[in-house]
């Protein structure tokens, strides 16, 4: 199947990456939104994000213009109904996403396919609210989507090959390269990944080390390019908290469990880079 339109719901950070890279591919793209405040909101972000890239000599002005043609912005529906490939990027919730799927199943095309871009969440559950269950994946992109290079492809028990290997050649004409995992809670990444995190939070809760000494030990001990606490805070613990969480409920390893200074942090609103204060603090 030949993949040409492209549809997003959803155009908040992850949305608006995900709209932005396929209009840079070539693909014609439709970005939803619930609004028209959030919508412009999200247009804006693909904008500027456009405007840095211009500035910084990586695209001309004619590229950009380009781009945004090939962009369309939608608070309906319906405007799905000749894509070829949809993405979901909407809050991390189960019911919420259900709906979105349910109602996608039946404005697009028969053949199109459904991507859910979820980090932690079950694609067989997604899939069942729809009567396409063998064209639905799931499709993990990393933030910032322009930025990061990895796509991880969530094949559940009903995805077909050719809803794989359409999927696949898909993310590899946006220049990503395709990781695939069952449909297990935290799929590869975050599966890595949140104990790893979460570890960082008990050391610091039980005063083993200094949140810097942490982070320089992962960074110049490890090679990664910024430690645990510092990508939490980029990344933001309400998040960080939210998988941990939903993976934890399905496992129940331990290793998932949030620990307490992390839910404290949440309650009391420190998450990061978004809020101004995570485990560093972050000056306006």
């Amino acid at each position: 199947m030949e993949i040409k339109r492209v549809g997003v719901v959803g155009c908040g950070i992850m949305g608006s990456g995900i709209a932005q890279v396929a209009a840079q591919s070539g693909y014609q793209v439709v970005v939803s939104e619930l609004n028209d405040q959030l919508l412009t909101k999200g247009l804006g972000n693909i904008n500027s994000a456009l405007s840095r890239s211009v500035e910084k000599g990586k695209m001309s002005p004619e590229e950009k213009e380009a781009v945004l043609g090939r962009l369309k912005g939608t608070t309906r529906l319906e405007d799905f109904g000749d894509c070829d490939f949809v993405v979901e990027a909407v809050v991390e919730n189960m019911e919420e996403k259900k709906k979105v799927f349910a109602a996608l199943d039946k404005v697009c095309p028969k053949h199109a396919i459904l991507a859910s871009n979820t980090s932690c969440l079950s694609i067989i559950e997604m899939a069942m609210a729809t009567q396409r269950p063998d064209q639905v994946l799931g499709a993990h992109f990393f933030n910032p989507v322009p930025v990061m290079r990895l796509l991880e492809l969530v094949r559940s028990i009903a995805t077909s090959d050719q809803t794989l290997e359409a999927a696949k050649k898909f993310g590899e004409s946006l220049g990503k390269t395709v990781i695939v995992a069952k449909d297990a809670p935290g799929f590869i990444v975050n599966h890595l990944l949140l104990p790893f995190m979460l570890d960082a939070v008990r050391l610091v809760e039980r005063g083993f080390a200094t949140k810097e000494d942490i982070d320089n030990g992962v960074m110049l001990g490890l090679n990664h390019p910024m430690g645990p606490l510092t990508l939490g805070d980029l990344i933001g613990w309400d998040t960080i908290c939210f998988i941990a969480d939903a993976i934890y409920e399905e496992l129940k390893d331990p290793r998932y469990a949030p620990p307490m200074l992390l839910k404290h942090m949440v309650l009391a609103g420190k998450l990061g880079r978004k809020t101004g204060q995570g485990f560093y603090d972050y000056p306006k």
